[in-house]
């Protein structure tokens, strides 16, 4: 187990984020849990699973060395004792880039996180292209009816 103990789940996305953005592949897999059941998807990317998909995936995403700054908005976090479910935006600045280049598109993504006895860790990561700003909703356009 990682030495590196979170005590909230919130503690172990800003270490998520943080290892992004700086392309620390010991620092992103100390976030996530040491079971074979952790599930990460990047965007537009195939379902990964397990220790050995994961790492692979983002050793050759940090591979390429484009450094980007993540910042995260639209945070919606559902909380219980053992899980905990955060749904974010993740806006990506990438450093470099010249005046006119595309701004990469916002990114949706749905982190979860288990409670272990070595502090809070991830165990999914599923990450969308959002082309488009979402609108927001009141309670009376609120979903009437869960699937």
């Amino acid at each position: 187990m990682s030495g590196k103990i979170f005590p909230t789940a919130q503690d172990a996305e800003n270490a998520f984020y943080e290892a992004l953005e700086r392309c620390d592949l010991e620092a992103m897999m100390a976030v996530w849990a040491e079971d074979e059941d952790i599930v990460c998807v990047h965007p537009a990317g195939t379902r990964l699973a397990g220790q050995d998909q994961v790492r692979a995936s983002w050793t050759r995403m940090f591979a390429g060395g484009a450094h980007a700054r993540v910042q995260v908005s639209h945070l919606a976090a559902v909380s219980g004792v053992m899980f905990a479910v955060h749904s974010v935006q993740e806006n990506f600045t990438i450093q470099g880039a010249r005046p006119g280049d595309p701004r990469p598109a916002p990114i949706v993504a749905t982190n979860v996180y288990l409670r272990t006895a070595g502090g809070w860790r991830m165990i999914v990561h599923h990450a969308s292209p959002a082309p488009g700003q979402p609108e927001p909703q009141t309670p009376d356009s609120a979903p009437k009816t869960l699937h």
